[in-house]
C-alpha cells in the first residue's frame, strides 16, 4: 500500500518528465550557459581563447550607441503595436461572440489563418505588397495619384512593420479572448439588462472584470513577443532605412553571427531578457486580482 501511495504521488511528474528534459536540455541549460558566455569575450574568428572580462561586456553595451539606438526602436515598436493588437483582437472577439453559431468556425479560422503562416512566407509577400514600384498596395492607390514610400521612408517604415505584424499575429490573441469572453455566463448580462444596464456599462462592469486573467495573459505574451521582434523586419526591411528599424534582436543577431563576438551578444541577450522580465512584472503588479 505504501508503494503504491508513494507510485501515485509522483504519477504527475512522470507524465511531466519528457516535457521537462526537453525543457532543461533547450531552454535552462542554453540560458545559463548564454549567461556564463556573456562574462567572456569570445570572439569566433579569433585564434585566441575566450578570456573572463567579467562584466566589461555589459559595460560596453551601456556606451554602446547602437546599443541604445536598437533599444528605443524596439521600445517604439511595442508602443506602437501593443495597443492595437490588444484592442482589436478584444474588438474582433466581441463581434465573433455575437455572430450566429454556425458562421463563427469560418470566421475563427479566417483570421486565426495568417497565424500559423512561416515569416518568411509572410515576409516575402508583405515585402511585395509594400513595393513602390510594382507593389499591390501602391497599385491600389495609383488611381487616386498616390504613391507611398512603404519601407524605404524613415517615417513610413515602423508603421508598415506593424501594420504587418498586426495581420500576422492578431489571431492568437483573438482566440484567448474570444474564449474567455464564451466562459462568462450569459446570465450576467441579462441580470444587468434587466437593471437597465446599457451595452458600455456592461462591457466596463462585467466583461472586462470577468476576463482579467485572460486579458493579462494576453497582454504579457503581447509584449514578450512584441520585444523580441526579429522575424518581420528582418524579411522587409534588414533593419533599414537608415537603421530605423533595427531593433534589438536583431542587432544581437548581427552582433553574434556577422561580427561573431558570441561573448558580447549573449550580455545583449540578457539584457534583453531583464527588460522583459521587468516590463512583464510591472504588467502582473498593475493586473493583479484585488
Amino acid at each position: 500500500m505504501t508503494s503504491r501511495r508513494n507510485l501515485s504521488r509522483y504519477t504527475g511528474y512522470f507524465f511531466a518528465l519528457p516535457y521537462l528534459i526537453l525543457f532543461t536540455g533547450f531552454v535552462l541549460l542554453p540560458l545559463f550557459y548564454g549567461l556564463t558566455l556573456s562574462l567572456f569575450r569570445w570572439e569566433m574568428l579569433s585564434p585566441l581563447p575566450a578570456q573572463f572580462v567579467g562584466i566589461a561586456n555589459f559595460q560596453e553595451a551601456f556606451h554602446d550607441n547602437y546599443f541604445w539606438q536598437a533599444l528605443g526602436t524596439t521600445l517604439r515598436f511595442v508602443l506602437l503595436a501593443m495597443p492595437p493588437t490588444i484592442g482589436l483582437a478584444l474588438l474582433i472577439a466581441a463581434g465573433l461572440r455575437a455572430a450566429p453559431t454556425k458562421r463563427q468556425s469560418f470566421y475563427r479560422a479566417a483570421y486565426f489563418l495568417p497565424t500559423i503562416m512561416t515569416i518568411s512566407v509572410a515576409g516575402i509577400l508583405w515585402r511585395w505588397f509594400y513595393n513602390s514600384e510594382f507593389g499591390l498596395f501602391n497599385a491600389f492607390l495609383a488611381p487616386a495619384g498616390v504613391k507611398i514610400p512603404w519601407i524605404t521612408d524613415v517615417r513610413w517604415a515602423m508603421p508598415s512593420i506593424v501594420l504587418m505584424t498586426l495581420w500576422w499575429t492578431i489571431g492568437g490573441p483573438m482566440m484567448a479572448l474570444l474564449a474567455g469572453l464564451q466562459n462568462i455566463p450569459i446570465s450576467y448580462y441579462e441580470a444587468a439588462s434587466i437593471d437597465g444596464a446599457k451595452p458600455g456599462t456592461q462591457f466596463w462592469r462585467i466583461t472586462l472584470p470577468l476576463l482579467r486573467p485572460v486579458l493579462l495573459f494576453v497582454v504579457v505574451l503581447n509584449v514578450i513577443g512584441s520585444f523580441q521582434v526579429f522575424g518581420q523586419v528582418y524579411m522587409i526591411t534588414r533593419g533599414g532605412p537608415e537603421l530605423s528599424t533595427r531593433t534589438l534582436v536583431q542587432y544581437i543577431y548581427e552582433t553574434a553571427f556577422n561580427n561573431y563576438r558570441m561573448g558580447y551578444a549573449a550580455a545583449l541577450s540578457w539584457l534583453l531578457f531583464v527588460l522583459i522580465a521587468l516590463f512583464s512584472f510591472i504588467q502582473f503588479r498593475l493586473m493583479r486580482e484585488q
